[in-house]
């Protein structure tokens, strides 16, 4: 359980950490740097990976088992790069701490619940101890947004101390109003990618390991489909967005050789914080995609938060915002610490009844 529990903690700190080399790209538009990423990590890292480390690739998406579920996964998968697609308009409308808040939250809500739907409840003790943490992890993130949005209005504060401008309120409203229904609606479709690996891993896992592959390498062959699937809509997306802004010329900048090793290296870390994502949910063993689920963009959240906090983005922050992100970031880590032991109580249970059985046994055979 342990191992699980920190896999899926370092698959949240690489996911939390992987923009971080964009903020150094010269010479690129928004468009250009997100482009070249999502059609790095989405299609050119995967294939890499796939094919250099993966053994009988072929017979595994062959098998009958995962050719039966790999509609399943492409279907959910597309919902995913939807979603995500959708995360982004909603931060145009409502700022990045509130888009990223509302999002993340519905992800980790309902793509925790997710596997559920799937393998069935666990028992009412491990069910009802996730959920408390779940709670936790909810009010942290809902705190946090709250912080984020009152940074936002100290920042503008700081900026201009006085607006005589005031005919944008109804508009204001309008597009949070907007935003907000965006995010929550993107939160749910991005919750694909739960279902999908929820669903793909048993197969893949028995397809994988007949054609003499080791463990871990199940993870590699539960995100192939996953990203070539979202991709697609990703890919379709920044293309439309590139000619929309006229930003095609811009790749021809001298920079071009370091931004591609930098967005490489961010393309990379997001690959790879989803394959051991998929590698940490297995470690934890019975409700290992919940629990690892939550964990893993609960520390996500937490990880992109405090490099915030290192580079300075709270520099003009009140004391109220401050003291809103601590109290976010103490619930945050209550709620992977009642998870992690819901996912105790899942490893228990199965010796638990062993034990029991045994018992019954010894009973039925001395009598």
């Amino acid at each position: 359980m342990v191992e699980g529990i920190i896999w899926a903690l370092f698959a949240g700190l690489m996911l939390g950490l992987y923009a971080l080399p964009a903020k150094f790209t010269k010479g690129f538009k928004e468009e250009n740097t997100w482009g070249l990423f999502f059609m790095l990590t989405m299609f050119v890292v995967p294939i890499l990976a796939t094919f250099l480390i993966m053994k009988g690739v072929g017979n595994i998406y062959g098998a009958e088992d995962v050719q039966a579920i790999l509609p399943k996964m492409v279907v959910t998968s597309v919902l995913w790069g939807i979603g995500v697609m959708m995360w982004g308009k909603a931060i145009h409308h409502i700022g990045v701490s509130l888009g990223f808040s509302i999002f993340i939250g519905t992800v980790i809500l309902v793509g925790s619940l997710m596997p559920f739907l799937v393998e069935g409840l666990p028992e009412s003790k491990v069910f009802l101890t996730i959920m408390v943490g779940l709670l936790f992890v909810l009010a942290g993130i809902f705190a946090n947004g709250k912080a984020g949005m009152t940074r936002e209005a100290d920042e503008v504060a700081a900026e201009s101390q006085s607006s005589e401008d005031g005919d944008g309120e109804s508009t204001d409203k309008k597009s949070m109003a907007a935003g907000i229904l965006i995010a929550v609606i993107g939160g749910l479709l991005a919750t694909g990618f739960s279902f999908a690996n929820a669903v793909g891993r048993p197969p893949l896992h028995a397809a994988s390991q007949a054609q003499g592959n080791p463990e871990w390498v199940t993870a590699l062959a539960v995100m192939f489909p996953i990203f070539l699937s979202g991709g697609v809509i990703m890919a379709g997306y920044f293309a439309w967005q590139l000619t929309q802004k006229k930003a095609w010329g811009d790749f021809a900048t001298p920079s071009l050789a370091k931004n591609f090793v930098l967005i490489f290296v961010m393309a990379v870390f997001h690959y790879a914080a989803s394959a051991v994502f998929a590698y940490a949910a297995f470690k934890l063993g019975a409700v290992g995609n919940t629990v690892g689920y939550a964990i893993f963009n609960t520390a996500c959240v937490v990880t992109a938060i405090v490099s915030g906090i290192v580079t300075g983005e709270w520099k003009l922050a009140s004391p109220k915002a401050k003291n809103l992100l601590y109290a976010g970031l103490t619930c945050m880590v209550i709620g992977i610490l009642i998870i992690s032991l819901g996912n105790k109580f899942a490893t228990e249970q199965p010796v638990a009844d062993e034990i029991v059985a045994i018992e019954t046994l010894s009973v039925e055979t001395t009598s």
